[in-house]
């Protein structure tokens, strides 16, 4: 278990699996840049996140959930999470996966719903990220939650996902190796990979066709030390 001091942003985990240099200069060396990709994504969540609440129907929708789990040592918000109601069966007896809401009738299953500017990818981080939040919900509401759902901007469709158990497993190894590696303290290498650098908006930071770059502090001190 973790204490609240110790927990890490959600928003890492996916830092990590795309890059783990990118994940140390944000979340190390507090470096940020913006680039289109960063901004349409702000600006996405932001729109999400003004929704509020709303009732249609079997489905309640809260947006903007603030999320915590001491067993991982995450913290964050959701973008949406949906509370389906149950059938009469599972509200007479309980369940395991859905939870009573306060000043509302019956028995209803928490769904998280991540949105996303562009598609789907071909790594496992956007499905991580959305588990970590499940994992989250579980923790706080006391309830086992099988799937969720990823929104992509760019098809503007769901996909739906299954909080397997080889997904909660990547999921928690994820967020130890999350933890070991800011514990560390050191900013790993560069490692140009095109696909990734490319699209990165620290790219100009992180300098990754530059061989012996140690971090952000190494590359600010020497544009320093250049200036007349």
């Amino acid at each position: 278990m973790y204490a609240e001091d110790q927990l890490l942003p959600i928003s890492a985990l996916q830092h990590l699996l795309y890059c783990e240099r990118q994940c140390a200069l944000i979340h190390l060396e507090q470096a940020w840049s913006e680039n289109r990709f960063t901004a349409e994504g702000r600006d996405l969540h932001e729109h999400v996140h003004d929704g509020g609440t709303e009732s249609r129907g079997d489905i309640r929708t809260a947006t903007g959930v603030r999320l915590r789990s001491l067993c991982l040592g995450l913290t964050g918000q959701a973008d949406v999470v949906e509370f389906h109601r149950a059938d009469s069966a599972t509200a007479a007896a309980g369940s395991t996966t859905a939870v009573p809401l306060p000043k509302t009738a019956g028995w209803w299953r928490p769904f998280p719903v991540e949105y996303k500017r562009g598609k789907p990818k071909t790594h496992q981080a956007d499905e991580v990220q959305l588990c970590a939040q499940a994992f989250c919900l579980e923790e706080m509401l006391g309830v086992a939650i099988p799937a969720g759902a990823l929104f992509y901007g760019a098809t503007r469709r769901r996909a739906d996902v299954a909080f397997t158990v080889e997904l909660r497993a990547l999921t928690a190894d994820t967020a130890a190796r999350l933890h070991a590696l800011l514990e560390a303290g050191g900013t790993p290498p560069a490692v140009y990979d095109k696909g990734k650098c490319e699209r990165c908006s620290l790219i100009d930071l992180c300098q990754p066709r530059l061989s012996g770059q140690r971090g952000v502090a190494a590359y600010l001190h020497r544009m320093l030390e250049a200036e007349p």
